[in-house]
């Protein structure tokens, strides 16, 4: 089988990510060339042992790849996807899909009216664990789903904050930097988001940004539900901790970040511990729940997510996490901002 040429823009953190993901399908697809301007994405190349262009115009005309991962700016993203889109190139495009709904809106509208090839890089919905938590749920192991509590709690260093000041600045906060990696999770369990009231506090930092948010959270089929989000908690209550899918982070084996609730049992995600009743007719907080452990496996679901983006690439499957997804995930992000201002229901728009 011919190897799939896949060029990733962006050499920073992220972008380094997928450079690692594509040599781990040697298989299947090979890295073609690394598009970054900085001077640091030099060293980059040279180590990888490709070609460095300045710009994808340079890129696209002297060494046309298969595909492309866009792994730069969020201010670039939406620019640069139609770049690619106007020379027929499919995209993995990172998350936020662009930095403001409006701004998505456009390149959704291109995407759609091309039939384009675009997967957005939100890669927890490849997790393995993800997956078993659907699937538990979609067979009714929990009967109706009623509700869901989460959270993302978690401590960011001041060095964090030293080494980008705008961070303490409107925007820079966990709302619209850590919340967009966590909606794509809440719709895949409970399905599409309704509506969204919140409270924000920068009462620990002083920042001019929030540091912690209390979401609630109303769910399509009616279920109901809570988020608490911190960057100043010391607490382990976040995917990244939980998950032990990122091997960067401390892992929390005991510790659970999501909880879904149903009318026959509970399902905590990622320990995968299932609380139910035998039946109907057993259902009473005076008799026992049934404990059990629901067995998955733990991946890097950003190496699982490459080898999806090479069957996109291909054109034998389409892409999990559509780019309407994309703009539905920000459309919340952005209902939650609003929120927090206005102190306000929310209704999050619907297509």
């Amino acid at each position: 089988m011919t190897l799939t040429r896949i060029a990733v823009a962006g050499a920073g953190y992220i972008g380094q990510a997928h450079l690692d993901a594509v040599g781990q399908w040697p298989d299947r697809a090979v890295l073609s060339a690394i598009v970054d301007p900085s001077p640091a994405a030099r060293a980059v190349a040279e180590a990888r042992g490709v070609p460095l262009y300045a710009s994808l115009d340079e890129l696209i005309v002297r060494d046309r790849p298969d595909g492309i991962v866009l792994a730069t700016p969020n201010a670039l993203h939406v620019p640069q996807a139609l770049s690619c889109l106007a020379a027929g190139l499919p995209i993995l495009l990172e998350k936020p899909i662009a930095p403001t709904v409006a701004e998505a809106a456009v390149l959704v509208r291109e995407v759609e009216a091309r039939a384009a090839r675009v997967l957005i890089g939100h890669h927890r919905a490849h997790s393995p664990i993800m997956a078993k938590a659907r699937e538990v749920i979609a067979a009714g192991r929990l009967g109706r789903v009623v509700g869901l509590t989460g959270s993302a709690t978690f401590y960011k260093p001041d060095a964090y904050f030293d080494a980008g000041p705008w961070r303490r600045e409107k925007g820079g906060g966990p709302i619209l930097l850590n919340l967009i990696h966590e909606v794509h999770n809440l719709r895949m369990l409970c399905g599409e988001i309704v509506a969204v009231q919140a409270f924000a506090s920068h009462a620990v930092r002083g920042h001019v940004v929030e540091d912690t948010v209390a979401i609630n959270l109303r769910f399509a089929s009616g279920a109901l539900g809570t988020f608490l989000l911190s960057d100043c908690a010391a607490s382990p209550r976040s995917w990244e901790q939980t998950s032990a899918e990122n091997k960067a982070y401390d892992h929390h084996p005991d510790e659970d970040c999501y909880v879904v609730s149903g009318t026959d049992g509970s399902l905590s995600v990622p320990t995968m511990r299932l609380k139910s009743y035998p039946g109907a007719e057993d259902r009473s907080w005076w008799k026992p729940l049934h404990s059990d452990t629901v067995e998955t496996v733990r991946e890097d679901p950003i190496r699982l997510q490459m080898a999806h983006y090479i069957e996109v690439v291909r054109g034998t499957t389409a892409p999990l996490v559509s780019a309407r997804d994309g703009l539905n995930n920000l459309r919340i992000t952005e209902a939650v901002v609003e929120a927090a201002a206005s102190g306000r229901m929310v209704a999050v728009a619907q297509d």
